[in-house]
């Protein structure tokens, strides 16, 4: 049996490309609960076709992110490199919170899904998980993390920030927050 996907005819491929541009425009506006009745309409779909191609909203909130949360994985292993590990660590803390504030919403779903194997955005929640988990473990051979810090608290924390950022002003708010919370990760 072939369990490869063929290719989409033109028309679905266009049908799939739109729902996707709408449901980044949609998260984005109204949070990763957007309508998706709303983001087919405005794709020029009908729900069933919006559903062929994302059969739950976590495939497609999946399908939206996937680029980012894999740039995010790959920004971590690019910071192993850092000669200076804490600061590796907190940059791509500020990447990660800040694309985990893009979307209302979802710094809950991510934490929703760490436990949940059946999830579409499973593999991509744990590639990041892996990476912070490296950078964390080298800031504290460093010296400079606290030894006893774990990557979920870590991973709480970031998602707390991400939520409390969405309730500051000014574009600084997350940095700020990451700022406050690092202070206390300090090894003493």
């Amino acid at each position: 049996m072939d369990t490869e996907k063929k290719p989409l005819r033109a028309d679905a491929r266009r049908n799939y490309e739109r729902l996707l541009e709408e449901a980044r425009h949609a998260f984005a506006a109204h949070g990763v609960e957007a309508s998706l009745e709303e983001i087919a309409r405005r794709a020029g779909v009908g729900i069933g076709t919006l559903y062929r191609h994302f059969p739950t909203r976590e495939a497609l909130v999946e399908t939206v992110l996937r680029d980012r949360f894999d740039g995010q994985a790959e920004k971590a292993r690019e910071l192993l490199d850092s000669p200076e590990p804490l600061d590796a660590l907190r940059t791509w803390l500020a990447g990660m919170g800040a694309e985990s504030a893009r979307y209302r919403g979802l710094p809950e779903l991510m934490v929703d899904v760490l436990d949940d194997e059946t999830s579409p955005l499973y593999a991509s929640c744990h590639a990041m998980r892996d990476g912070v988990s490296h950078l964390m473990e080298r800031a504290k051979v460093s010296g400079g993390l606290r030894a006893d810090v774990t990557v979920d608290e870590l991973l709480v924390l970031l998602h707390a920030l991400s939520w409390a950022s969405e309730h500051l002003s000014g574009d600084k708010g997350l940095e700020r927050l990451v700022d406050l919370v690092f202070a206390g990760l300090r090894a003493s």
